[in-house]
Parts: structure tokens; sequence; C-alpha cells
């Protein structure tokens, strides 16, 4: 079928329905608003797979997603979506840019989970926005905002408990989402270690219990190991 779209992480194809898109996961790496490129082997598979997986997780709960099914390991069949210009941040540890823009030490618990709203403009290096910002941007309606923020703390719960369940921290972790015919909003794109810090609960040290992309991000190697772990105890979990 026709490629629609291909970003850093994924291609997206049409199909036979117009409603329905086909999303080609890809093994390539970028960080940094990609500064830095490269290639995790076997990370479309393992990041489809543990979406596959997440997306019903979620729609059991009330979620609603743009996830069909998983034809192939590396491609998903997701539902058409007016993707809104937002990325969804929600932090329960400190990590990141929250240390860099705050002084906040790294590991430091939050009191609350903290929800933040980005710009999904790579020309900007998609920039931390204030809600006043948000508006005049016109990027979503205050509706739309308060109801994206409800979501992310539904999910963040969800989230929590699961993968405390499979022995691992979820630190934070970015949100997207789209309108769909009836504009109602979805929750889009993936859950992943590309998406998500996820710390492993069985390692003490600060750099080894990384599972996610911070792993390619600071050059600590066995990318792909903590990816893999990832996917087999959320794969173990589900199994239960």
């Amino acid at each position: 079928m026709p490629k629609l779209y291909e970003g850093k992480a994924k291609i997206i194809y049409t199909t036979d329905d117009p409603e329905i898109l086909l999303a080609h996961f890809k093994d390539d790496a970028t960080a940094f608003n990609a500064q830095k490129r490269g290639t995790i082997v076997g990370k479309g598979e393992i990041n489809c797979t543990i979406s596959s997986h997440l997306f019903p997780l979620l729609e059991a709960s009330g979620i609603a997603t743009h996830f069909i099914d998983s034809p192939n390991p590396n491609q998903m069949r997701v539902r058409r979506v007016q993707i809104l210009p937002l990325e969804v941040v929600v932090r329960n540890i400190a990590a990141g840019s929250l240390c860099k823009q705050t002084g906040l030490p790294e590991g430091t618990i939050l009191k609350q989970p903290l929800v933040e709203f980005y710009y999904k403009n790579d020309g900007l290096g998609d920039p931390l926005l204030t809600r006043d910002r948000l508006f005049l941007l016109e990027l979503a309606t205050p509706e739309q905002v308060s109801r994206l923020q409800e979501l992310a703390l539904e999910i963040d719960e969800i989230l929590t408990v699961f993968f405390n369940q499979c022995g691992i921290t979820l630190v934070d972790f970015k949100l997207e989402f789209g309108l769909d015919q009836e504009e109602k909003l979805l929750l889009a794109d993936e859950i992943s270690p590309d998406t998500c810090r996820l710390w492993n609960q069985s390692e003490a040290d600060r750099d080894r219990r990384i599972m996610d992309k911070d792993r390619f991000r600071r050059d600590l190697g066995n990318v792909e190991s903590g990816y893999q772990q990832v996917l087999e105890r959320v794969l173990e979990r589900m199994r239960d």
C-alpha cells in the first residue's frame, strides 16, 4: 500500500480501508531532536510487540486508543486519527530535562505526578509550553487540554501498577493523542522503551538499572538487552 508518512520511528501506510492505517515500526533510533542517530537491532519488533500488549490493557480499563491489531511482529493496524501537535509527558520521578531545568537530583520522587505539554514541532525543538502559549497557538481547546490531563493521569495509574508487577519502575513517559472522525480523543503512537523511562527494580546501580532509550542517549551500551528485558517481563506478566 502507498506510504502516507515516514517519521523517525515509524512508516505509516494506507490500507484498503481509508479509516485504517498500517504502522511499520523501524529499528532506527534518534535522540536530542534527531541530532544523534543510530540503529537498535530488533527495536521495531520489540516496541510494536510491547505496544500491542499495552494498548489492549489500557482499553480494558476504559482508555480509548487507535490500536486495532498487529498482523506482523513489527506492524500494527490502527484507526486513522488527526494527531494533535502536542506531546503529553507524565513524570513520576525526576529525570532527564526536568533535572536539567529545575536542578532536582535524578531519582527524586515527585509528591504527585507532573503532567507537561510540549509543542510537537521538530523545527522548534519540541519546546515545553505554558497553557497560555498552548492556547495562543490554538493547539487544542481548553476542554481538550483538561481531558488530556485526565487521561494522562489515568494512564499513568494503570501503567505504574502494571510495570510494578513486572519489577519495573515507570519514571516518566510521553503520550500522543489524535482525534477520530467523531472528534473523539484516542491515545495514539506507541508505549515502549522509546517513549518511557523504565528502571529495573532489581538493579541498584544508577546506570545498570536503565532499560529504555536512555541507554542509547547516554552511550551506556547493551541497548538491545535493555529493550529485550522489558519485552520479556511484559510478556511474562501478560501470561500470568
